[in-house]
């Protein structure tokens, strides 16, 4: 096949000095410091072979770069040619189709799903587009997609939750128990004397028993860099943590039984008796669990007049109750990744945990809305 030839390409005294600087240089932009030194090899008489074979370059792209040269000039050579760029083709009226497909359930279309995924929703828009008038999104990829959920911030394979406010009274509940933080804190700074004790209480149900039924491997330098378990394992049962939280020492009183019904409940009251000064008045802040109103508490609160007072958290609001730090706290520490041969093991753990971390209590300081509260 015979090759095509090349008019000769001329350059003038100002476009030679121009180049010869550009292809000198140190500090401009590779791709024009190349396309200035294939320009004037080929003034010069160079053939491309010899030029793609000096330059160690690509000969479609020195072939391109000349043609432009003859064409537009060797300086307009230097850079890329403006393109018009691909036109727009998704229409106002398609984005939002799509935005609204995006913003409801795929159960609403008769998908099993709960959430969309990119492929479901381009799945969904390509079977659907036509008949509702869309043609446009026919090709619709999850390039293009990605780019109408990100300008309206949509994020449909995405779930945010949130808490809703079920208490009609939820603000003025929340005032109360956030005045009994202030006042712990105020005691605190002024050390004040001690004449009662404030404790967050809750509990923390379904603590797994769970036993290894293969060997458990320890870290191996040079071999094994973890600690191995086998995936299978066996379920011996839960236990729930009853635990109260001194909000003025920072210690946590714990109580660990099977359930939490009235008499675990009357139970973990009996330790808080046994706990403090008969002469204190015991503060308790704690959710509306059905066993801390239940007759048999009623019962229990009446053989001790005047000994207990409970401050309940608004309903659906017990992440008000600052013993949920310390839960959080335990859970990222000695029940991480905990594995037993019984649950009486596993009580035993936790005992041994709290104990451990009541070496070093830390008194925990509720900080949240505290400028916002009022008496109502």
């Amino acid at each position: 096949m015979a090759c095509r030839k090349r008019e000769k390409l001329k350059l003038d005294q100002e476009e030679m000095q121009e180049l010869q600087k550009l292809a000198n240089a140190r500090s401009s932009p590779n791709g024009k410091v190349r396309r200035a030194q294939m320009i004037l090899l080929y003034a010069a008489g160079e053939r491309i072979t010899d030029i793609s074979r000096s330059l160690d370059g690509n000969r479609p792209l020195i072939e391109r770069t000349i043609d432009k040269a003859l064409r537009f000039g060797a300086i307009a050579a230097l850079d890329d040619l403006p393109r018009s760029g691909r036109p727009n083709i998704i229409t106002d009226e398609a984005v939002a189709w799509v935005l609204n497909l995006a913003c409801q359930s795929p159960q609403d279309f008769g998908y099993p799903a709960e959430t969309w995924t990119y492929s479901a929703l381009i799945r969904h828009i390509k079977i659907h587009c036509l008949e509702a008038g869309f043609p446009c999104l026919e090709n619709t990829g999850k390039g293009a997609l990605n780019k109408i959920l990100a300008k309206s911030n949509i994020k449909p394979h995405k779930i945010s939750y949130y808490l809703e406010k079920r208490d009609p009274e939820f603000d003025a509940k929340m005032a109360t128990v956030l005045c009994v933080y202030q006042e712990v804190g105020s005691d605190i700074e002024n050390e004040s004397p001690r004449n009662k004790a404030t404790v967050s209480y809750d509990e923390k149900p379904g603590i797994q028993a769970l036993k290894n039924i293969a060997p458990q491997l320890n870290p191996v330098p040079g071999k094994h860099r973890a600690i191995g378990r086998d995936y299978e394992y066996k379920r011996l049962g839960t236990v729930t943590l009853l635990a109260g939280l001194d909000l003025h020492t920072g210690k946590v009183i714990p109580l660990v039984r099977e359930r939490h019904c009235s008499k675990e409940f009357t139970e973990f009251l009996e330790l808080l008796n046994q706990e403090y000064d008969p002469t204190w008045k015991l503060r308790i802040v704690l959710d509306n669990h059905s066993a801390h109103t239940s007759k048999e508490t009623q019962k229990y609160l009446a053989s001790k007049p005047n000994r207990f007072e409970f401050v309940f958290t608004p309903k659906h609001g017990s992440w008000l109750n600052m013993i949920e730090m310390f839960f959080s706290k335990a859970s990222r520490s000695f029940l991480r990744h905990i594995r037993v041969n019984s649950k009486a093991e596993l009580m035993d753990r936790i005992y041994r945990g709290i104990e451990e971390m009541n070496l070093e209590p830390v008194i925990f300081r509720w900080k949240y809305k505290m400028e916002e509260i009022r008496t109502l």
